[in-house]
């Protein structure tokens, strides 16, 4: 064989052994994961399920809105306040206080420019504040989702009302208000899941969560409403005939008869357009305003009709990293019959919380390091016919 013919067939044997390698190495970087992730999806325990009711986008007619807040939105306490999930405001003292996610309660001065507004350190409950109530006496009631339901006094002891319910821990306490009688109604999102697994009790699509009361003149903890779907915000109405609260996952607000003929029943209060969280009552034009922290996108839609890639989703969570959603969330307003009057939002707003003090409305979010503000003077929710 001439030396020519020995080099050409060596080259081949070459290119045929790279092509090789290169065909085995794709092989096994295309089967690999994804035999890794078919072993992953049959042993990991995680078992969403279907709804007991479809979900669908949003019908809610609103008289007025504006979908474009960012364009007006200034950012308060912007660096100082990380994840304020819930607002609570003063207006003896023109301040707002809110918990953050290294567990402190900070409150912050309202002025009419954001860079003159002062923030504290107030005090820290150890655990990680979510939803807050101001008491007449200046006292805080505080639902931590690790610590439980708290009282926290004008001198800043921190004392712990209850945290479990027959022996069942709460392990996500959400959102709280207070009625003129005193008694604190709150909810436990989840029995389940705690704060740092709560996207798993939203794609699980389990009842695992509770409307609770608390009397604080007996200490008696009463069961108001059991198997809620990642229950969430609370609002006692003015005439302390019943208290509205929100499932999150079923993205509806409900509310629970206090008085009356119909005490102890539940009935629809309002349609919303996405995943509600906190709902504060604004009694100056008496109305509510609710957070919507994320409308039903149709990447949602389609994972909450199957439960398969909500569990593909959990895994990814879990092995791989975080994931977050929210998408045209805002803040609804509806009057006391739970009647939409106008809706703020924009593309990429996720609010949990919403307080109007003035003509601004403020806005918390779990997502932020900032709070929110928008003068709906200047920025209004315009007529949409």
């Amino acid at each position: 064989m001439s030396q020519s013919a020995s080099e050409n067939t060596s080259a081949r044997t070459r290119t045929r052994t790279r092509t090789s390698l290169w065909f085995s190495a794709s092989f096994y970087a295309l089967v690999l994961p994804v035999l890794v992730a078919a072993i992953l999806y049959r042993l990991e325990p995680f078992q969403p399920v279907l709804l007991p009711v479809p979900l669908s986008p949003s019908t809610v007619v609103v008289p007025a809105r504006n979908n474009r807040v960012l364009r007006g939105a200034e950012a308060v306490a912007q660096g100082q306040v990380q994840g304020p999930e819930d607002l609570a405001y003063d207006a003896a003292t023109r301040v707002i206080y809110t918990g953050c996610e290294d567990g402190w309660i900070k409150r912050f001065t309202v002025n009419d420019s954001v860079a003159d507004s002062v923030v504290e350190k107030w005090v820290n409950t150890g655990g990680r504040p979510l939803g807050i109530a101001l008491k007449r006496n200046g006292d805080l009631i505080v639902a931590d989702a690790q610590k439980g339901l708290l009282r926290v006094t004008s001198e800043k002891e921190v004392e712990l009302l209850v945290d479990e319910f027959e022996g069942l821990k709460f392990k996500l306490t959400d959102e709280v208000d207070i009625g003129d009688d005193g008694t604190i109604y709150f909810t436990d999102a989840s029995h389940k899941y705690s704060l740092k697994d709560a996207l798993l009790d939203i794609l699980e699509g389990k009842p695992n969560g509770r409307l609770l009361s608390y009397n604080p003149a007996t200490k008696k903890t009463t069961l108001l409403v059991q198997n809620l779907y990642f229950a969430n915000g609370v609002a006692v109405s003015p005439d302390q005939q019943f208290v509205v609260f929100c499932e999150s996952v079923l993205m509806r607000c409900n509310k629970y008869h206090l008085q009356g003929p119909k005490k102890g029943t539940i009935e629809k209060f309002c349609d919303v357009p996405g995943m509600p969280d906190n709902i504060h009552y604004d009694d100056g034009q008496r109305q509510y305003l609710i957070a919507i922290f994320t409308a039903l996108a149709p990447e949602l839609d389609i994972a909450y009709r199957y439960p398969f890639i909500r569990k593909a989703v959990a895994i990814v969570m879990k092995y791989v990293l975080n994931l977050s959603f929210s998408k045209n969330g805002g803040v609804l307003v509806v009057d006391l019959e739970g009647k939409p009057t106008a809706h703020y939002y924009d593309l990429k707003l996720g609010l949990t919380s919403a307080v109007k003090i003035g003509n601004h409305i403020y806005g918390g979010s779990i997502l932020y390091p900032f709070v929110t503000r928008l003068d709906i003077e200047k920025y209004p929710a315009l007529p949409t016919v």
